[in-house]
Order: structure tokens, then C-alpha cells, then sequence
């Protein structure tokens, strides 16, 4: 028999809105709830599928392309369709790259890694994407608590592992927790004593089939992170496997319970701060647990060089605040007079079929003949008339220049002004786009934006029309990306659409 090689994770990226809700402002707006701390607010123009598509750009970022996708969140944008397509098509993946959805609850999450360990196992590199949005009733402990993130884990084999799958366990029971019937806004709760002492037992069976799979004992492990939304549970939790180990932040005090999410940004965030050789445990509740230990290697700490954006810490460190009502607006549970202009139609299907490298991908093309580049793609070159001469560029990583711009006070938006931009982008091509997460008092002719993954809205039938926006680039990835140019001698990296990172 062949052995089977080493496993683990060779990338990872989590996304982190910008907004910031301070709890203060609950208490402040009803009179009761709020607390302590902030959590991360998704925007207007976010969703479970554009936050992934984040994630897994940073995932992907140098890393060759992976022969399967699996996109778990509990809040997914669409049932009855694949939300795993549309990540598919904005990464630019070969056709032949399956794509599935593990959705409707968090514990999909770790379902999701698991079944990309697998995959990678098998000898099929696997990008596992989790992705959520939290919210709840207003006042709610939910609404309090949870947070909106998305994570992205790439497992592989071979001299890239970062850190090695070494054990995995897990412990299933069914009881009544926490449920939310489909069609509701937000997840119905037990009294929280209730599940306590269930997720315990089943904590404790977890990690000792996880430790038994990698021949360890407990004293054997260096760092722990236990991540779920029942926090009274994994408070508990915590503290008892972090007697002898040293146990990460879970930002529940910033950034909130990400749910589906959580155990991609708790891993990220591990191996973040993880040294070479060093056992981390990852224990995940949820209608039973699960745990996963990994070991990491000497090329973790190069890759965290090399990669062009900030630690975990960092990027939750970074955010805007948003108001208590705009936060209701943007979840629904405030319903405001909408600028008097017809609503926006659905896009068509057929067309955006025909146009989808460039709708989903941000694919232009470059003639072969004189070094133009077009945005979108188009057969005739403008600038030598040479006809199918054409080789496709897909431009989402690259930044570009405002070359002028205006904001819409009456255009149909969710957080007006809408502001749009004619942007120069690196290497050649101009394209109109809209400018999102951005102070629009302080941008300028000139700035240098990057492109992010976006919803430009949604229509009356459930209808959602995805497409690039441009934003200014995160001060906390500012400083990575720039080291990460000058290891690369300050090239732009440009993606053959179809072709490997």
C-alpha cells in the first residue's frame, strides 16, 4: 500500500468587515442588552458569499489553485442554489474544480474542514471557505453576541504544509439548543445551563479521540482554542484545557461569536502567533464537538512573511464604527424611506451567463499584437484593430488610480451617497466601478483603491447582483503589502484567467 502523505493547512485568510457596532449603543437605543466591547458588522453590500470570496482571495494569495471548493455558512445567500458557484467563478477556477455548499447550521463549519482534509488526503488540494452572518432579534442576546466574518483554510501535501493535520475527533448527540426555522430572521435559544454540561462530556470525547488519533496527551498541547456560540460553554471549556496550554483570544469581545466562521478565524488567528513544531488543538461545539490538532512546521513562519496582508489580531484591531440604526437598516429590522427612484431590476440570466469572466471574475484581456488592455473583454482591439487576438487577464488583485469620481445622493443605495470612480488600474485598462467602505469626504483624484468582492443589491424576488467594488486598502495590510512587493522586486502580479496563482 501507498502511504499516505502529510496533511495540513499550506494557506489561510479570514475576512473581517470593517464596521464595528459598540454594544454601549444597544443599551443606549432600547434601554436594555448592549454590553461591553464591539463586534464586527457586515456591510449594506455584504453578504455570507462576497465575505468568502474575500477570505479566499488572501487564502489563494501566491498559492497554486485548488482542485476542489467547499463553502459552509449557516446564513447562506441562497437555498435551492449553489453559493459555492459564485465563489468558484470570482476566484477564476478551472471549470473541472467541483464546488458544493455545506449550509444551515454552524456546525458546517467544521464539516467543511474536515471534508477539505479529506479531499487533500486523496490527493486533491481542497479550499475550505466559512462564512457568516450573525445577527438576531433587536435587544437580543444574539445580537449582542455574534459577529459577521468569513474564513478561508487551503489544505495540501508536501513541503508547503504549514501546519500538519496530526488527529481529529469528534463527539455527536442530538438535543434542542439553539434551532431557527427556515424563512426566520435569527436562531431561537434554550436557557444556556441547559446545554452546559452536554457540551462538557462531549468536549472531553472529542479531544481525547483527537489526541488518541495523533498519539498525544493533553500535556502535549501548546495551544488551544475553543471556538462556538454557546459561550457560557466554551468559557467553561476554555478554562479547564487551558491550564496547561496557552489559550488564544477568541475576539469575542471585538469582533463577536463569527459562528460558522469562528473556527477558520480561530485557527487563522493560532497559527498567526503559532512557532515551528508547535501543537495547536482546535475543539469546535456545536450540536456535539469537534476537535482538530495540528502540528506546525518550520515553513510557517516564511509563508506569514511572504503573504501581503496583516495578522489576525491586527485586522480586528482595525474598524469603523457604525451606528445602532444604520446597523438595523442594513439587517432589515428597519425599514426607511428609500430614495424615490425605481427600484433596480433583476439582471438577466443569459447575459450574465455570457459575461460572467468579467461579472464575477473581473477578467479583461490584453491583445496579443500591441500589449493593450481591455476592460471588459472584447474581441477587436482599440488600439492595432487586431481581431481574436486576445489572451485573458483577470484584474481583481490589482490596485488602481481614481482618475475622477462623483456621489449620487438620489441613485438607489442602502448607505447613500453612492459613489462611483474611473479607475486606472495597474498595467493598462480603465473601468468604471462603484467605491465602498470609503470616507467619500476624503477621497481624491489620484488615490489608490483596491477591488473587493461586493453586492450591488437585491431584488423584490430574492435576486442577487454581485459584481467588484473598489475600496482603499486596510491600514493594517498596508505595511504586509508592501514587503510583499518588494519580495516580489515590486512587480504586479497579474492572473492569466484559468491559470494557477
Amino acid at each position: 500500500m501507498t502511504a499516505i502523505p502529510d496533511v495540513g493547512v499550506t494557506g489561510y485568510g479570514i475576512h473581517l468587515p470593517l464596521w464595528r457596532l459598540d454594544r454601549a449603543q444597544i443599551r443606549k437605543a432600547l434601554g436594555s442588552g448592549g454590553g461591553k466591547g464591539t463586534r464586527a458588522v457586515a456591510s449594506y453590500d455584504e453578504d455570507s458569499t462576497s465575505m468568502g470570496v474575500e477570505a479566499a482571495r488572501r487564502a489563494l494569495a501566491g498559492a497554486p489553485a485548488p482542485h476542489g471548493l467547499v463553502f459552509a455558512t449557516a446564513t447562506p445567500a441562497y437555498t435551492d442554489k449553489t453559493n459555492a458557484t459564485t465563489l468558484h467563478a470570482a476566484l477564476g477556477l478551472e471549470r473541472g474544480v467541483p464546488a458544493y455548499d455545506f449550509t444551515g447550521a454552524a456546525r458546517s463549519g467544521v464539516g467543511a474542514l474536515f471534508a477539505a482534509a479529506d479531499s487533500a488526503a486523496a490527493g486533491r488540494s481542497s479550499l475550505a471557505v466559512l462564512s457568516d452572518i450573525r445577527t438576531g432579534l433587536p435587544g437580543s442576546a444574539e445580537e449582542r453576541d455574534g459577529g459577521d466574518a468569513a474564513a478561508a483554510v487551503l489544505f495540501g501535501t508536501g513541503d508547503a504544509v504549514l501546519a500538519r493535520l496530526a488527529g481529529r475527533g469528534s463527539a455527536s448527540a442530538e438535543f434542542l439548543e439553539r434551532w431557527r426555522p427556515p424563512g426566520e430572521p435569527s436562531s431561537r435559544l434554550w436557557e444556556e445551563r441547559f446545554a452546559e454540561g452536554i457540551y462538557k462530556e462531549l468536549a472531553d470525547e472529542a479531544v481525547e479521540s483527537a489526541l488518541k488519533d495523533a498519539g498525544l496527551d493533553r500535556s502535549a498541547i501548546d495551544r488551544v482554542a475553543v471556538a462556538g456560540l454557546h459561550r457560557r460553554a466554551v468559557k467553561s471549556i476554555t478554562r479547564s484545557l487551558g491550564r496547561d496550554a496557552t489559550v488564544g483570544d477568541d475576539l469575542a469581545g471585538v469582533i463577536g461569536a463569527t459562528g460558522t466562521a469562528q473556527p477558520g478565524v480561530l485557527l487563522a488567528s493560532a497559527l498567526d502567533e503559532a512557532g515551528p513544531d508547535e501543537t495547536v488543538l482546535l475543539l469546535v461545539l456545536g450540536d456535539g464537538a469537534d476537535a482538530l490538532v495540528f502540528r506546525t512546521t518550520a515553513e510557517l513562519a516564511a509563508w506569514r512573511e511572504r503573504r501581503p496582508y496583516a495578522p489576525v489580531a491586527e485586522q480586528a484591531a482595525e474598524g469603523r464604527e457604525v451606528t445602532y440604526q444604520t446597523f438595523l437598516t442594513w439587517r432589515g429590522f428597519l425599514r426607511r424611506e428609500p430614495p424615490r427612484r425605481p427600484d433596480p431590476e433583476r439582471p438577466a440570466g443569459p447575459a450574465s451567463a455570457r459575461n460572467a469572466h468579467w461579472k464575477y471574475g473581473l477578467t479583461g484581456s490584453r491583445c496579443e499584437e500591441c500589449g493593450t488592455r481591455h476592460l471588459p473583454a472584447i474581441r477587436v482591439c482599440r488600439a492595432c484593430h487586431s481581431v481574436d487576438r486576445m489572451t485573458r487577464e483577470q484584474v481583481a488583485d490589482l490596485t488602481a488610480t481614481v482618475a475622477t469620481f462623483q456621489s449620487d445622493l438620489l441613485t438607489y443605495s442602502l448607505n447613500p451617497p453612492l459613489t462611483a470612480a474611473v479607475l486606472d488600474f495597474d498595467g493598462g485598462g480603465r473601468a468604471v466601478l462603484e467605491v465602498t467602505d470609503a470616507d467619500v469626504a476624503q477621497l481624491a483624484i489620484g488615490d489608490r483603491l483596491e477591488m473587493t468582492f461586493r453586492r450591488l443589491y437585491t431584488t423584490g424576488d430574492g435576486v442577487h447582483n454581485y459584481f467588484w467594488k473598489a475600496r482603499p486598502a486596510r491600514a493594517a495590510d498596508a505595511a504586509h503589502q508592501a514587503k510583499s512587493r518588494t519580495a516580489q522586486g515590486g512587480t504586479a502580479q497579474v492572473r492569466t484567467a484559468g491559470e494557477e496563482n
